[in-house]
């Protein structure tokens, strides 16, 4: 499982000039299964996306398609880790540690 970051590097016009692309992308990404939870971070400086995926490196493959990675908006810090323990509706992304 992993934790996205957004990090907003250009203005909030720029932002909202790709927030149609981005969120089109987000609804493919929930199609796919790969997106579990997402959204704006409070103050709006970014956003924060629950992602799984096989890998790391898909998720780096993911998210250089994101619309605001493209038009040079925002910057990600992805964060892996092994969730141990969900809410039930997250009962199938439950990892047992190596």
């Amino acid at each position: 499982m992993f934790v996205l970051e957004l990090t907003y590097t250009a203005p909030l016009d720029a932002v909202d000039a790709a927030l149609d692309a981005h969120v089109a992308w987000l609804d493919e990404q929930y199609e796919k299964g790969v997106f579990l939870a997402s959204g704006r971070k409070n103050p709006r400086d970014g956003g924060v996306i629950l992602a799984v995926a096989e890998d790391r490196a898909r998720i780096e493959e993911i998210t250089s398609g994101d619309p605001f990675v493209t038009a040079g908006v925002c910057a990600y810090r992805i964060t892996e880790f092994v969730a141990t323990k969900t809410a039930p509706a997250l009962e199938r992304y439950r990892e047992t540690p190596a």
